[in-house]
């Protein structure tokens, strides 16, 4: 069995992304890695040329400017590292440049690999996310947060990024899964409230076509308020992954958030206790189809 890594990054140094732990926390599964670096305004190349691993190599990419609508530049950037691994690999590890696997994870996921690697019928493997917020000390807990995610996939070309490069699809179909047994920790929205604002700007331009100049005027006005943003919020009692201890050391900001607080409308209200009560996310979209072992 081998497996690959992908993702794709760009700006990394100027948008504070921990791209380095992200790729690294995926090494250890991985006999080797591609990273579809964008035209960046920083130095993103040479932080990834300074990973201290063999096993990365680095495809330079030009994003369209022209794919500022609904995310689709992500799915159009995944797709140029997704193809640019070569068929002698299995399996295919897609990391996103905000995203850790911890290392308790590692055989698990091993695992899963070696036993769904002759059956034919499984597309990809399944994660469960925990998804970070203002601090390292507290996860999203509403239905806004998505639950699970698609991040090991068969080296099969006929694969191709969903949407905003949230999920993936073969022949325009949902993939079918089996569970990794495994977390992603989603470390998208811990940053300095100054690199948060900058970030989100950043991504909307990309969503709603905002012009470059709007986005500048607009990143030097605003600082994110973390207080106001979220609508249910849990403190977080595990520990973090190895990779990201130096970063979490460096934390320089404090968020004062209250875990008792709860923003949402009657309807998303009474869903949400239910889910507590029963366990049981009811309407959830899923962009896969599990596979029965």
């Amino acid at each position: 069995m081998k497996v690959c890594g992908f993702t794709f990054i760009r700006n990394a140094v100027k948008f504070d992304f921990p791209v380095v732990e992200a790729i690294s926390s995926v090494l250890p599964l991985c006999d080797h890695f591609v990273v579809a670096v964008g035209n960046s305004d920083d130095s993103t190349r040479e932080l990834i040329k300074r990973i201290a691993s063999e096993k990365i190599s680095i495809v330079d990419t030009v994003w369209d400017e022209n794919l500022k609508q609904d995310g689709v530049v992500y799915a159009a950037e995944t797709d140029k590292a997704f193809d640019a691994v070569s068929p002698e690999y299995d399996w295919c590890f897609y990391i996103q440049g905000d995203e850790v696997l911890h290392e308790k994870y590692l055989p698990a996921v091993r695992k899963a690999m070696h036993e769904n690697l002759h059956r034919q019928e499984v597309d990809g493997l399944l994660f469960g996310y925990r998804h970070f917020y203002g601090t390292y000390d507290y996860i999203g807990d509403s239905r806004k947060w998505y639950r699970n995610e698609i991040r090991v996939i068969r080296n099969n070309k006929r694969i191709r990024s969903y949407r905003d490069a949230q999920g993936f699809r073969k022949n325009g179909r949902k993939l079918k899964v089996a569970p990794a047994n495994a977390y992603i920790y989603h470390y998208g929205w811990v940053r300095p409230p100054s690199f948060m604002q900058e970030k989100i700007d950043e991504v909307r331009k990309f969503y709603k076509g905002i012009p470059d100049e709007q986005v500048t005027q607009r990143a030097n006005k605003k600082v994110f308020d973390y207080n106001g943003q979220y609508d249910a919020l849990r403190r977080f009692e595990g520990t973090h992954p190895e990779v990201m201890q130096s970063r979490i050391a460096r934390q320089n900001w404090q968020v004062d958030v209250d875990v008792k607080l709860i923003r949402m409308k009657p309807k998303y209200r009474l869903l949400y206790f239910i889910e507590k009560k029963f366990g049981a996310r009811l309407f959830e979209y899923r962009n896969y189809e599990l596979v029965k072992s």
